[in-house]
Parts: C-alpha cells; sequence; structure tokens
C-alpha cells in the first residue's frame, strides 16, 4: 500500500467504506483532519456532531476530516463499514468521508497509523488511547498536532483556520 518511505500523508493508500482503494495524494492542498471513530462510544454524539458542523463550516476553504471506524477500544464499532458508514450519515448527516474499518495499534495497525503516531506522539506515547483520536495535517501531508479523545472538535477551530490562512 505505501512505500518503505513514506514523508507525508499523501504517500498512502487506504481502503473506502466499499473496499476500494484511495490514494490520499487526492487530499494535496487540502487542511486535514484524520479521526479513529466508533458508533457506540461515550464520546460519539458530541464528536460526530461537532465533526460535521466543522466540516460544513469549512469544507469550501480547503479542509477535508478522514474518518477512519476501529472497533479496538471496547467494541464500540462492532458492525460493518457499510453500517458504519450508514449510520453515520443518517443519524449525523456526516458528508465527509468514512473509510474502511481499520486497527490503529498493534501489529496490524493501518500503515497510515503508524506513520501518524510516530509523526506525533500522543501524552502517554505512541499508542492510540481511545476513540476519536484527532490529528491534523497541514495542506503539504504533514502532520502538524495530534489532539487527545476528549478534546472536542470545536476546540480544533483555531488551529484549522491558521492552516487554511497559510497559502
Amino acid at each position: 500500500m505505501a512505500s518503505a518511505q513514506c514523508y507525508s500523508v499523501h504517500d498512502f493508500v487506504v481502503k473506502d467504506a466499499k473496499g476500494n482503494d484511495v490514494d490520499l495524494s487526492q487530499y494535496k492542498g487540502k487542511v486535514l483532519l484524520i479521526v479513529n471513530v466508533a458508533s457506540q462510544c461515550g464520546l460519539t454524539n458530541k464528536n460526530y456532531t461537532e465533526l460535521s458542523e466543522l466540516y460544513e463550516q469549512y469544507r469550501g476553504s480547503g479542509f477535508e476530516i478522514l474518518a477512519f471506524p476501529c472497533n479496538q477500544f471496547a467494541g464500540q464499532e462492532p458492525g460493518t463499514t457499510e453500517q458504519i458508514a450508514n449510520f453515520v450519515c443518517t443519524k449525523f448527516k456526516a458528508e465527509y468521508p468514512v473509510f474502511d474499518k481499520i486497527h490503529v495499534n498493534g501489529s496490524s495497525a493501518s500503515p497510515l497509523y503508524k506513520f501518524l503516531k510516530s509523526s506525533k506522539h500522543g501524552t502517554f506515547g505512541d499508542n492510540i488511547k481511545w476513540n476519536f483520536t484527532k490529528f491534523l495535517v497541514d495542506r503539504e501531508g504533514n502532520v502538524v498536532n495530534r489532539f487527545s479523545p476528549t478534546t472536542a472538535p470545536h476546540k480544533l477551530e483555531k488551529d484549522i483556520k491558521k492552516l487554511l490562512d497559510e497559502a
């Protein structure tokens, strides 16, 4: 999927919710918020609601959210990728892409997530600690910040606007 030498998020190919390859180079020039998501987490309603609001407000300015379902935390994302995408799009009116379910930790972690974690370490090391860990990526595909699961998406607005204003 990704070469041994990956220097930016744009170097990766991931699977969409239907199992098709998506080359992340198509997001060059956009500010990205990459999030591992779950449908049955205590953080679900607030995060999905605020993510949809951020996306609606900034997508016309070159902002994208990339949602990656993950069932590694207390089995809180048990459905199929199709069920997950339907849930997010129906209940939260999400219009941003929801990708195939992945692992974010361990030996079977997605290459993209291995890269994200090595680019920005968390407070307690590399591992993703829970659902809704957020990575903010600049227009060149560089990871510029990592936010904890409890950081509400609307708290990222200042950082998102700053990256969008950089030409």
